[in-house]
């Protein structure tokens, strides 16, 4: 799982069958110690995420396997709302 922090929303009048039903936000990568880490992307929510909130998501064949029926196109899902991040030193 990765890290990233909603930005904003994508409005699609016109979705993959396999979509319908879902919210598309755009998230920004960031590493665990919260620095920005890659380019911002669209995600399929399975949370209810709102904007500026952190969370987790999946990538490739895993964000595809997280929704009902795996044969979908999705890259990126958001699994998860982050509540707290505490790192340890080791």
């Amino acid at each position: 799982m990765y890290l990233g922090r909603v930005r904003g929303t994508v409005v699609a009048t016109v979705k993959d069958p396999h979509l319908v039903g879902f919210r598309l936000l755009v998230v920004e990568p960031h590493t665990f110690q919260r620095q920005p880490d890659g380019r911002a992307f669209v995600a399929v929510d399975l949370v209810g995420a709102g904007q500026e909130e952190w969370v987790l998501y999946v990538k490739g064949r895993e964000a595809a396997n997280a929704l009902a029926d795996p044969f979908n196109p999705s890259d990126r899902t958001l699994l998860a709302i982050v509540d707290e991040i505490a790192l340890s030193e080791v």
